[in-house]
């Protein structure tokens, strides 16, 4: 199975996670896992997708970029091996 994993970082407001999770069922990427956490304002998500189904890595790197701009959070997409890579000690 190839997986993502998306974080989702800002201002707490009402609305983030439906969106971001109407996006994904939109383009038929599964939720696997997700926790979430909020810290004096600060909205804090994480969560490993699956990402078998869609067709082009890039383009949905884009638009959850695009989403995060439109809702006033960072949203980020990265491929689960390159953020293994990334995060090991």
């Amino acid at each position: 199975m190839k997986k993502g994993i998306i974080t989702v970082v800002g201002q707490d407001r009402v609305g983030i996670i439906a969106k971001v999770c109407t996006y994904l069922a939109d383009h038929q990427i599964n939720i696997l896992d997700i926790s979430q956490t909020i810290v004096q304002g600060f909205f804090n998500m994480m969560m490993i997708v699956d990402i078998r189904k869609i067709q082009s890595f890039e383009a949905v790197v884009d638009d959850l970029e695009k989403l995060g701009k439109d809702i006033g959070v960072d949203i980020k997409l990265q491929h689960e091996d390159i953020f293994n890579k990334m995060h090991r000690l």
